[in-house]
C-alpha cells in the first residue's frame, strides 16, 4: 500500500552565484580575461565600458538592484514542454552546449603529418595511425606487441602478425623527435644514439653499454662497467655525459610547444618606506555593466498591455540575461574582494620575509591559519594559494610556496619547513659526489645544526625537492 508522509530535514545548497564565484576564484588572471570575453560574447545584456554617470546612478537605484516580478507576464501553459523536463534543452540550445577548442597542431597530429612521407603498402597506413595513437605524452608506446595485435583485431578488425607490428613500429620510430615510439627508456636512448650523425668511439661504446649493461648503468654501478669494458674513469665520464644529453621524454618536446610558460602574476607587491602594499592585477579586465538597452526593453514589455505567448517568452529571455549579467558582475567583484583580503592576510603573516626577502624569516603557516584570520573556508584559501602568483621584489612567487609546516629547533623557536629544505638542499649541493650523503647522514648533519629531523622526514623533504637517493647521486 502506498503511503504519504512528511519528512523534515536540513540541507545546505550552493546558489548559482556561489558556484560561479568558486570557479572564478581559482582562475588565473589570463584565464579570467578569457572567461570575461566568453561571457560578454554569450550574454548580450553584459557590456563593457563606462556608462553615462547620471544613467549609471539612476540604474543603481532601480534596475540593478530591484527584483522585477515577471509572474504577471508568464503563464505555465505558455512555457515550452522541454523547459519543464530534466534534460531541459531545446533543439536550438544544443549548439550552445558545444565548447569551441582553440586550434593548433597537437603532438599526435604532428606525427601523423610526418607519417604521410613513409613508404607504406595498402592498409599499413591504418596500422601506423593506430600505433601513433597509442603513443603517450612522453613519447612512449607502453604496451606489449601481443596487446597491440589483439587490440587491432578487436577494435579495428585488422589482423596482423607480431612481426608485422614490430616492422611498422620501427618505421614509427624513424619519426621526429628521435626516440618517439620507444617501448621503454632503454630503447628510447638507443634510438637517439643510432640517429647521431657524428658517429665516434664514445657513441659506439655508449650504445653498447645501454644495449648490454643497461641495468648496471641505470644503477650507477660504474666500477662494474669499468672492469667489464676495460675503461678509464675519464672515458666513462665522456660516455655518461653523452648519454645524459639525450632526451628521456621525447614526446615532451612537441607536446609542450603549444603550452604557454609565461607567468602573469595575479598580485604585485611594493615596498615604500618600510611599508608593504599589494595591488590586484586587473590587466585587460574591462569595466562591466548591465546593458541599458536590455533594461529599457524589459521596462517596455512591463508597460505593454499586450499579453501573449511571444511577449511572455521575450520577457523571460530578457529577465534571464539581465539576472545572469548581474550575477556575473557581482561574482567578479566578490572574487576581487576575496583575493585582496586573502593576500593581505598572507602578507601580514609573513611580513618579516616580504620586507627582507630572507627565506629564513618565513614563519610556519598553514591554510587554516589564514582561513581563521579572514573568517573564510579553508577551501577558499586553497583555491587562492594553489593557482595564484605574486610579483615581489625578489621574483615572481607562487602563493602556495609561502605555506609550510612548522617545527621547533633546539632553542624552542618555531621554524618553517622551507628553511629546513633550504639547508638540506645546501648540504646535498656541497656533498662529495663520490660519496654522497645518505638520508641518515643528512639527519645527523641537521641535528648538529640544531634541527631535530628524523631520517624519514629527511627522505620526504628530499623527494619533494627532487633529489634522488644517495646511490643515484653518485658520480665518478
Amino acid at each position: 500500500m502506498l503511503k504519504q508522509h512528511l519528512n523534515l530535514k536540513l540541507s545546505q545548497k550552493l546558489s548559482p552565484q556561489q558556484i560561479q564565484l568558486m570557479k572564478l576564484i581559482q582562475l588565473s588572471t589570463l584565464e579570467l580575461e578569457q572567461k570575461i570575453q566568453n561571457e560578454i560574447g554569450e550574454n548580450p545584456a553584459l557590456e563593457t565600458g563606462k556608462e553615462d554617470i547620471e544613467n549609471d546612478l539612476n540604474d543603481n537605484k532601480t534596475s540593478d538592484t530591484e527584483e522585477i516580478n515577471i509572474e504577471d507576464y508568464l503563464n505555465d501553459d505558455d512555457i515550452p514542454n522541454y523547459k519543464t523536463e530534466v534534460n531541459n534543452y531545446g533543439a536550438d540550445d544544443e549548439n550552445d552546449r558545444i565548447i569551441p577548442v582553440s586550434g593548433g597542431i597537437s603532438f599526435h597530429q604532428n606525427l601523423k603529418s610526418q607519417a604521410q612521407n613513409l613508404i607504406l603498402s595498402d592498409g599499413e597506413d591504418l596500422i601506423i595511425d593506430f600505433l601513433i595513437g597509442s603513443i603517450d605524452e612522453s613519447g612512449y608506446i607502453r604496451r606489449e606487441l601481443d596487446e597491440l595485435v589483439d587490440d587491432l583485431a578487436f577494435s579495428q578488425n585488422i589482423f596482423v602478425t607480431k612481426n608485422e607490428i614490430y616492422r611498422l613500429l620501427k618505421k614509427v620510430q624513424t619519426l621526429d623527435p628521435a626516440g618517439v615510439g620507444a617501448r621503454n627508456l632503454k630503447e628510447c636512448l638507443i634510438i637517439q644514439l643510432r640517429r647521431k650523425s657524428n658517429r665516434n668511439d664514445i657513441i659506439e661504446l655508449a650504445e653498447q653499454i645501454l644495449t648490454e649493461s643497461f641495468s648496471e648503468f641505470s644503477r650507477k654501478h660504474y666500477k662494474k662497467l669499468i672492469d667489464k669494458y676495460k675503461l678509464t674513469k675519464e672515458f666513462l665520464k665522456l660516455i655518461i655525459e653523452t648519454i645524459s644529453k639525450l632526451n628521456p621524454k621525447p614526446g615532451g618536446t612537441l607536446a609542450n610547444e603549444s603550452r604557454s610558460t609565461h607567468i602573469i602574476p595575479d598580485f604585485s607587491l611594493y615596498i615604500e618606506d618600510g611599508k608593504l602594499s599589494v595591488l590586484l592585477n586587473k590587466r585587460n579586465a574591462p569595466e562591466l555593466h548591465v546593458s541599458a538597452n536590455y533594461k529599457e526593453m524589459l521596462e517596455g514589455y512591463k508597460q505593454s498591455s499586450i499579453k501573449n505567448k511571444a511577449n511572455n517568452e521575450a520577457v523571460q529571455f530578457i529577465k534571464q540575461k539581465l539576472d545572469s549579467a548581474k550575477w556575473f558582475i557581482d561574482a567578479i567583484n566578490q572574487r576581487h574582494q576575496t583575493l585582496f583580503i586573502t593576500i593581505n592576510a598572507i602578507i601580514e603573516h609573513q611580513k618579516d620575509y616580504f620586507l627582507s626577502g630572507d627565506e629564513k624569516l618565513l614563519k610556519p603557516m598553514i591554510l587554516k591559519d589564514i582561513a581563521n584570520k579572514i573568517n573564510m573556508d579553508i577551501s577558499t584559501v586553497s583555491r587562492v594559494a594553489n593557482s595564484k602568483y605574486i610579483d615581489t621584489p625578489y621574483g615572481i612567487k607562487l602563493v602556495k610556496s609561502f605555506f609550510s609546516e612548522g617545527m621547533k629547533n633546539d632553542e624552542g623557536e618555531n621554524i618553517s619547513s622551507i628553511e629546513i629544505k633550504n639547508i638540506l638542499s645546501e648540504l646535498i649541493s656541497i656533498e662529495d659526489k663520490k660519496n654522497p650523503l645518505a638520508d641518515h647522514e643528512i639527519s645527523k648533519e641537521l641535528k648538529n645544526k640544531g634541527y631535530n629531523i628524523a631520517r624519514r622526514t629527511v627522505a620526504k623533504y628530499r623527494e619533494q625537492l627532487g633529489f634522488p637517493v644517495a646511490r643515484l647521486r653518485k658520480e665518478i
